[in-house]
């Protein structure tokens, strides 16, 4: 099965995976690409626009090689923003998408704390997307910090 996670930037995506994966399962998170390809020390939530970028790249060719094996093991592939587009594509793969949004007080809040104030334009982004978009997702709870 195809798990695809959106929500904003703070909003708890990777702990949701967490909760919910098995240890043989397949997690397609950018952060934990970004950090595996970084040396020793670097932030968790790496901006470097180089890492990102090459991050980016292989985070595409794993989602091209674990569709293919969905069948066997449950993918789960964050997603922030999917476009029209990566929605139609996940629908014909009879993906399960999740939304975690634990609101936008507690997001920004988060954000504030933990992340670069940059976060706040893309968790805006996501809430103006989330009003205009009326796919088929389930929302989570908040989760205890």
């Amino acid at each position: 099965m195809l798990y695809v996670i959106t929500g904003p930037p703070a909003a708890g995506k990777s702990s949701w995976i967490d909760a919910h994966a098995k240890p043989h399962d397949i997690v397609i998170d950018l952060d934990r690409i970004t950090l595996a390809l970084t040396g020793p020390g670097a932030p968790q939530w790496n901006q470097d626009a180089t890492v990102v970028r090459v991050a980016q790249r292989a985070r595409y060719a794993a989602i091209d090689e674990a569709i293919r094996h969905r069948d066997k093991v449950d993918v789960y592939l964050i997603h922030t923003r999917p476009k029209a587009k990566a929605l139609a594509q996940y629908k014909r793969l009879d993906a399960r998408i999740v939304a975690v949004d634990p609101g936008r007080d507690v997001v920004m809040k988060r954000i504030d704390a933990m992340r670069s104030p940059e976060m706040k334009r893309v968790a805006t982004a996501w809430y103006n997307d989330r009003r205009r978009q009326a796919a088929h997702t389930v929302s989570q709870s908040p989760l205890d910090w």
